[in-house]
């Protein structure tokens, strides 16, 4: 609380002078008599007035102190069942706030100023900004933020996930606008940089260790639960919150990318750089000459991920699936994902290429996938019916060759033989065929056949035959009744011999 140094004056001539009790000096003043305690404590003073009563909790004061001195964490709550066990009987709120006043407080650390050299160092670190709902996926917003420790330009990229691609990607795009990298990069402890920690003891993520090789800059996690040895990051985190972010509207991710490189290379860029009286683009514009180049070849990233094609060709990868040729079903191949787009390789070969999807359950399809699926589909089912029909009727081949020679259709051919097959059976569509082909005159036709196996029904006076499809309830009720045996009423009909009777 500001006390001015006219009004502490004012408080301590009363106190002293005219004897006012705090209750009177506030109420002349204007103030809250809070204030006037504090003012008096400032001084070491103490107030006026008959001494405090004694409270309900000065007994239990020393087994208070001496447990929180032990146990510094233990909960208000807890103490108060133990003070109550030994006859403490206040209230539990009034005891909570007592608690409040005699809980240790930590001692206050003190930190020296970080300095660093021009292009030694930048820190890295994810920012949450809350979600996005895209079809009916509901993704996280995440903020990818590279910071220079000697410059402070602030490098800004949203990705819809936290995934290692986007981790990595967020480097790469850095260093190419920076058109440098740093000799070391500070992390957190999070599982893309860190996957075990134990003090000292530290397993980096390989891929993060590949990659830093490739880039050749340290990485370099800090302590666990020390934020303040990447303070940088983590006020450029807040800075980007409230200078940037709030009240901010976009279309989608793309606008808000770009929205977000031009306000790094303007309000981020032209605000002063901490510490000296120039600004960030000034101070980076001096630190960019100290960065290492950048490599002359770029990293082999993205990493394959194994994914299995089932019955269908569609490869599943981050809640949607995406078309494979249908040649590559019942295998295992490899998905090859970058934020924007998602390559399905066979080994060295590249067998699908699609734009990256956020949403759910959705399948990303190519075209061409899938016009070659169906043409395979109804190649098998000619072939398959032209093999039965060589099977039933051998005279079949000669007719389909006749009926190409003269322009008609085969596949309308096989599906009228094949008809043909279904009502009137093997041997009369072979005879059929047979007789057509002796025919002269115009090319064979199904349905001419049909005409032959008419005429040859009509001379031997058959019915027609009909082709009545009924539904299974209707054919369950024609199923065959058993005839009951009638014998037993034969014997109503004889007389009864002398035994009988």
């Amino acid at each position: 609380m500001a006390i001015s140094p006219e009004l502490q004056a004012q408080i301590l001539r009363y106190y002293h002078v005219e004897k006012w009790r705090p209750g009177t000096i506030a109420r002349q003043l204007g103030i809250h008599r809070n204030t006037v305690r504090l003012a008096l404590a400032r001084c070491g003073l103490a107030p006026h007035g008959p001494p405090s009563r004694a409270r309900k909790i000065d007994p239990y004061l020393p087994l208070i102190l001496e447990t929180l001195q032990a146990f510094p964490t233990l909960t208000a709550a807890r103490l108060y069942g133990m003070v109550y066990e030994r006859g403490y009987r206040g209230h539990a709120d009034h005891f909570r706030h007592m608690i409040a006043r005699h809980r240790p407080r930590p001692k206050a650390e003190a930190y020296l100023r970080l300095r660093t050299l021009p292009g030694e160092q930048a820190q890295v670190d994810w920012g949450h900004f809350g979600h996005l709902q895209i079809g009916r996926a509901r993704r996280p917003l995440m903020a990818f933020v590279m910071v220079l420790s000697s410059s402070r330009r602030i490098f800004l990229r949203f990705f819809l996930d936290a995934r290692m691609e986007s981790f990595l990607a967020g480097h790469v795009e850095a260093f190419e606008a920076w058109a440098g990298v740093p000799r070391v990069l500070l992390y957190d402890n999070l599982k893309s940089a860190v996957l075990e920690r134990r003090d000292d003891a530290i397993r980096f993520n390989p891929t993060l260790i590949a990659f830093a090789a490739h880039y050749r800059y340290e990485p370099r996690p800090v302590a666990v639960a020390r934020g303040n040895e990447k303070g940088r990051v983590e006020r450029s985190i807040r800075y980007i919150r409230d200078s940037f972010f709030a009240a901010r509207r976009f279309k989608n991710l793309d606008d808000l990318n770009a929205q977000a490189d031009a306000w790094c290379g303007g309000v981020a860029s032209d605000r002063l750089c901490p510490g000296s009286d120039i600004t960030v683009r000034e101070a980076f514009t001096r630190e960019a000459a100290s960065l290492l180049p950048l490599p002359d070849n770029p990293f082999p990233w993205p990493a394959q991920v194994a994914v299995s094609i089932g019955k269908t060709p569609y490869a599943r990868f981050d809640l949607n699936d995406y078309s494979v040729p249908h040649t590559h079903v019942r295998r295992t191949l490899s998905v090859l994902a970058t934020p924007t787009e998602v390559r399905i390789v066979d080994g060295a070969q590249i067998v699908a290429r699609h734009a990256r999807s956020y949403d759910k359950s959705a399948q990303i399809e190519d075209p061409a996938h899938i016009r070659a699926l169906v043409d395979e589909k109804r190649r098998a089912h000619r072939h398959s019916a032209t093999d039965r029909l060589a099977t039933a009727a051998p005279a079949s081949a000669e007719l389909f060759t006749r009926a190409a020679q003269n322009g008609h259709s085969l596949h309308t051919v096989i599906i009228g033989l094949t008809r043909l097959l279904d009502h009137y059976g093997a041997s009369e569509l072979q005879a059929g065929i047979l007789e057509v082909l002796k025919l002269e005159g115009p090319a064979p036709h199904p349905n001419a056949v049909q005409l032959i196996l008419e005429h040859r029904r009509e001379r031997r006076r058959q019915p027609p035959r009909l082709h009545v499809s009924l539904p299974q309830h209707v054919q369950d009720k024609d199923s065959p009744v058993r005839a009951a045996r009638l014998d037993a009423y034969d014997q109503l009909n004889k007389e009864p011999s002398d035994d009988q009777l």
